[in-house]
């Protein structure tokens, strides 16, 4: 059996292009261009990527980006000071704070001080219970990419049973949220288990979908799937590789090889969630705009 690779770069590309469209749209006919507002704190190295990454791609379709930066010497008071000052921003649009923060940084404080309608990563309590209730406005970027992908590569999740491995915040929960609900695409039963959860496997042989956000690399073994399955990879590790200039490679929470020719999809590392993430956040902000300037 072959297993059908699905592509976050090229799907992400399909959906950067779209929203390219409607911001050159947004632009002639009112004169509005989409601002999207990144917040850095500390010097975390693949924080700065993402951020690099984030700014480019908004760029890319013809938005505007600009970056905050603060050291982990400054306070949670100053980070909130600003967002304020964003929040009363017409010209900015969507609010994002790079996570994870540096320990002495109240993480609540500043995602609660963002204004829900310019919470374009989906994490403020608002935006969270909108999601819970079934009438989201801004879905965290990574659950709102993987949505897209399995849409966009033809494989339905209506009635399927589904296995999340993770609770976070920013990924697990509000996959589970997102996927029992019932809408178009969704409709799905949804077991989330976790770090304590003992027997994992127990609950992964009997998957439809598995969707890997624990943290740990190649956690997710072939011996742990059902033939046929679809597996959605939201792992991004670094593990020692002496073959590579730097020293390491990045290998996802599911051993990829072992799931070829067994599962019937799969998700690379990278190249698989990582691209959706940033196009759903560029939705998200494009969204927000239109929001923002409804009369």
């Amino acid at each position: 059996m072959k297993s059908q690779i699905i592509d976050g770069k090229v799907i992400s590309a399909q959906v950067r292009s779209e929203i390219s469209v409607d911001v050159s749209k947004l632009k002639n006919d009112y004169n509005i261009i989409p601002k999207l507002a990144v917040i850095l704190i500390g010097d975390d190295a693949s924080s700065q990527v993402y951020v690099r990454n984030k700014q480019k791609s908004a760029l890319s379709i013809g938005m505007y980006a600009e970056d905050y930066k603060f050291s982990s010497s400054d306070t949670t008071e100053s980070v909130i000071n600003l967002i304020k000052d964003l929040n009363n921003d017409p010209y900015t649009n969507g609010i994002l704070v790079q996570l994870p923060l540096p320990e002495n940084f109240n993480k609540e404080k500043i995602i609660y001080s963002i204004d829900p309608l310019k919470d374009v990563d989906g994490l403020h309590p608002f935006n969270v219970g909108l999601v819970s209730l079934g009438q989201p406005r801004f879905i965290p970027a990574t659950p709102f990419g993987i949505s897209e992908m399995l849409n966009r590569a033809n494989i339905n999740v209506e009635g399927s049973n589904i296995v999340i491995i993770g609770r976070s915040n920013i990924v697990g929960i509000p996959l589970g949220n997102l996927f029992v609900q019932k809408m178009k695409n969704f409709n799905s039963t949804i077991t989330i288990c976790h770090s304590r959860t003992k027997n994992i496997s127990e609950y992964t042989k009997n998957a439809d979908i598995v969707m890997a956000a624990i943290g740990r690399a190649n956690f997710l073994t072939v011996d742990m799937v059902k033939k046929n399955s679809v597996i959605i990879d939201v792992g991004i590790n670094r593990v020692e590789d002496n073959s590579k200039k730097s020293g390491f490679r990045l290998v996802g929470d599911v051993d990829y090889e072992s799931m070829i020719g067994f599962v019937k999809a799969i998700t690379p590392v990278p190249g698989g969630v990582g691209p959706m993430t940033i196009a759903m956040l560029l939705k998200n902000t494009y969204n927000a705009t239109i929001i923002q300037n409804r009369k």
